[in-house]
């Protein structure tokens, strides 16, 4: 594949020559957002530099917030909004004429605004309520508000005991908040090579290390695992079980158990993501069953309800409940209580769950949508998930089929924000099918990804 190369003829230092050429190609496309760069010490034998000639061009990109450097993976190109990864890409402005399939957000519905109107004057009529929402609580969050939540969570097939969750402002949150508070710098966690950004970033900023996985048809290769354990154990493996987070991928019951097991031979924490919903039957055995002494289960209200709710749940196993606490009051003290009893009221009155039986049959629908339209392409996903995979035929790149998407009107995530360390990102792309205003608009969207495979544009990042 032809490697990107700049354009040196212009008089000055090299390095900022070079920096200079990254971002002219940024602007004119030749360097999509989410590509990486050649390695350094390629690019210096292409042009007859040294590598740190390479090293300061790249230094002085990144200072000028051009591309953004992870470690042990490489250096790539940032997004427009000055961040590498999907999760934190901003919302697209409707009037730039874009379908936004890029973020897993809750299918749009006039009954969100609604029951959430419903619960807002619910709680302006309840003077006892107004006074409990302004005023300081527990850390771990009232009594009756983990009932509720307990409650619900148990309608929904996940039974917890209220006494262990522990109420966070969403699930990026408890993430952050497990890593700062159990894992010290310099310590090694684990999580599928294709993984949730947002799990990604805390460890970055935790300055926690984080060991791929393989991943194959089966979920996470814990044989795989069980040789990194063999040398040396990392101190937390995260999971979405469920369905991994980008490829709809589901841990079989088979891995679930092995990976009990050896967490406990091994004496490591296992971080269970369960905030992209599914319906009961769609799930497995949780591994907060599996190895319920060892194991923190997140659960959010984001997908189900919607993002700026921020409101999530946590079951801590008991010997860590009084430190996590702890650390979330150092933190920020508490959960507002008036954002956790506007979703207890949500629940509670029944809307919570007239929305999720909709957001369900929506999402069923969108998924056949997606079959249908990318009959002829290689895509999974779970029959009720948000998400997508879309395996590119032979030939195509992800950068350059999300860059040649985005100029046809459908903005989508490639695989690169994703990957763990240097696991070499799949010719593959996200789509977010919960994302689309509409069905109607979610079938414009695929026919123009159909019609971008099978016709790929001749761009020059294209070019075998």
């Amino acid at each position: 594949m032809t490697m990107w190369m700049p354009d040196l003829s212009t008089e000055g230092p090299r390095y900022r020559a070079i920096a200079e050429a990254i971002a002219d190609s940024v602007a004119d496309g030749r360097l999509a957002p989410g590509e990486k760069l050649p390695p350094q010490r390629r690019l210096a034998d292409e042009l007859g530099v040294t590598t740190g000639t390479i090293t300061r061009a790249y230094a002085e990109a990144e200072r000028r917030g051009w591309v953004e450097a992870r470690v042990g993976s490489g250096t790539y190109v940032r997004s427009s909004d000055g961040n590498t990864g999907a999760h934190f890409l901003a919302l697209s402005d409707a009037r730039d004429g874009v379908i936004d399939l890029s973020l897993s957000l809750p299918p749009p519905s006039q009954l969100r605004a609604e029951s959430l109107g419903r619960a807002l004057r619910a709680i302006t009529e309840d003077i006892d309520a107004l006074h409990r929402s302004v005023e300081y609580q527990s850390e771990q969050g009232t009594p009756a508000h983990r009932e509720q939540l307990a409650a619900w969570m148990g309608r929904l097939g996940m039974p917890v005991d209220p006494a262990t969750l522990l109420i966070t402002q969403g699930g990026q949150h408890g993430i952050s908040l497990a890593l700062h508070t159990l894992i010290r710098p310099g310590e090694r966690i684990a999580a599928d090579a294709l993984t949730y950004p947002g799990l990604i970033s805390a460890a970055q900023q935790a300055h926690i290390k984080v060991l791929g996985i393989p991943l194959d048809d089966e979920g996470m290769d814990v044989d795989a695992l069980e040789r990194i354990c063999a040398q040396q154990p990392p101190r937390l493996v995260y999971v979405t079980p469920d369905q991994n987070n980008p490829t709809g991928i589901m841990l079989s019951e088979t891995r679930r158990l092995q990976l009990a097991e050896l967490a406990r031979r091994h004496d490591f924490l296992i971080l269970e993501d369960g905030v992209q919903y599914l319906p009961e039957a769609e799930r497995g055995t949780p591994m907060h069953e599996l190895a319920p002494e060892r194991t923190l289960f997140l659960f959010s209200t984001a997908k189900i309800l919607g993002g700026g709710m921020r409101i999530g749940a946590m079951k801590v196993p008991e010997l860590l409940l009084k430190r996590m606490g702890g650390a979330l009051r150092a933190q920020s003290w508490m959960v507002p209580p008036l954002m956790i009893e506007t979703v207890c009221r949500w629940v509670s009155s029944g809307d919570a769950g007239r929305l999720l039986a909709w957001q369900t049959e929506e999402l069923g629908a969108r998924q056949r949508l997606a079959r249908e339209r990318l009959a002829s392409f290689e895509i999974q996903g779970r029959p009720h998930g948000a998400n997508l995979w879309l395996k590119l035929p032979p030939g195509l790149r992800s950068a350059a089929m999300q860059a040649s998407l985005e100029h046809a009107g459908v903005r989508v995530t490639s695989a690169e924000p994703f990957c763990v360390g240097s696991a070499a990102a799949p010719q593959a792309l996200r789509l977010c099918l919960s994302a689309a205003p509409s069905r109607d608009i979610l079938g414009q969207a695929l026919d123009r990804i159909a019609e971008a495979l099978e016709t790929p544009p001749a761009l020059p990042w294209n070019t075998l």
